[in-house]
């Protein structure tokens, strides 16, 4: 089942949270929905649902219009942050639910219902615990068993809002993985809310990055990581060094050296380089920026290391051990800057209108999402 949503507009008093957002969603895909708090990616995924009824705008199920369409008509499967199980239910009661409140025409019988959850608790590999209520369950189960109830009337989109933000890291990491699997197994269309970088990396066919009610660029976790095309996507995706400076024959001149990658930008203008801490290499007495090692950081294989340039600035890179090759706190080495992804500075682009108003946020020194 693929959907698109066509120039969706939502706002809630003066606040606008879908500001003319358009979105195809491939059929049997798991695309990720990434973005801040208020960034309007729940509100998007609830019209879809049915939910919130959008101020203007289309949703299409299969090309046909579902915009007004009652939720239960829309076959979706929902999954809630918050597990939103029935806790006067047995495991069992609460997966056969969906199956037992459908009207008396389409309902299965008994029979049915029974051999359907029994399936479905042997996929989320909880057939054990049908018996038992949720309180008697850890919170990754829970979250299983409201992915096995939403499964259970066969929905031919699949919501989540957050499904793992309530669980520990580790359970987190256990159950993407799972999840990963599932779907490849079931290849139900998904989509995936989530503030979650490494969450919506690591499970997405695709990832739509949102900012402020506007979708700021869609693209596989590979194109969306390595070729952001806005400031917001390079400083939201991944962490980044941010360093300011200014235009000159196609290159980023910031004091005392000067980065690649700025053919694209007009010559005097200013200008903002984006740099991954994991393109930032030691290199010894040599390399084109001198800088202070000020701090190491173990991270197991690699090393945190938080270096000060000639300037002032600072930058973090993420440096395999062996490549340190002894370098101590205080030593004075050369360092490579590879890969920088070069944008203006917000004031040109104000003034060029080279990206819509709302698309440049407020540079900052970027370190991955926060909520």
């Amino acid at each position: 089942m693929s959907i698109e949503v066509r120039h969706l507009h939502k706002r809630f008093g003066a606040t606008v949270v879908c500001d003319d957002l358009s979105l195809d969603i491939p059929a049997g895909q798991l695309v990720a929905l990434l973005g801040p708090s208020g960034s309007g990616k729940t509100t998007l995924l609830r019209i879809i649902a049915g939910l919130e009824v959008p101020d203007s705008g289309t949703v299409l199920f299969h090309g046909e219009d579902a915009t007004g369409a009652e939720v239960r008509e829309r076959g979706v499967g929902f999954v809630f942050q918050h597990y939103a199980l029935f806790g006067h239910m047995t495991v069992f009661e609460n997966v056969a639910f969906g199956l037992r409140v459908r009207p008396k025409a389409v309902r299965p019988d008994e029979a049915q219902i029974r051999a359907k959850v029994a399936e479905l608790l042997a996929l989320v590999q909880l057939d054990r615990l049908a018996e038992r209520y949720p309180h008697q369950l850890s919170g990754g189960q829970r979250q299983r068993i409201a992915l096995a109830r939403a499964l259970a009337v066969e929905p031919k989109v699949l919501l989540l809002d957050e499904p793992f933000g309530a669980l520990d890291a580790k359970v987190r990491h256990d159950l993407r993985r799972w999840l990963d699997e599932l779907h490849r197994e079931l290849g139900v269309t998904s989509l995936l809310v989530t503030h979650d970088q490494e969450e919506a990396l690591e499970l997405a066919n695709k990832i739509v990055v949102m900012h402020e009610g506007r979708v700021e660029q869609v693209g596989s976790p590979g194109d969306v990581y390595d070729n952001p095309t806005t400031p917001f996507v390079a400083g939201f995706v991944g962490s980044a060094n941010v360093l300011h400076g200014s235009v000159v024959d196609g290159h980023i001149h910031l004091g005392s050296f000067r980065l690649p990658g700025a053919s694209h930008l007009q010559d005097g203008a200013s200008a903002t380089a984006f740099v991954r801490p994991h393109d930032i290499r030691v290199a010894g007495g040599e390399g084109d920026v001198k800088a202070v090692i000020e701090r190491l950081a173990s991270l197991g294989w690699l090393t945190r290391v938080t270096l000060r340039l000639d300037d002032g600035d600072t930058l973090v890179a993420h440096v395999p051990n062996e490549e340190l090759h002894g370098a101590v706190e205080g030593d004075r080495i050369g360092v490579d800057l590879r890969n920088p992804k070069a944008f203006l500075a917000p004031e040109h682009v104000a003034e060029e209108d080279e990206i819509p108003p709302g698309e440049a946020p407020v540079l900052r020194e970027a370190t991955g999402p926060v909520d």
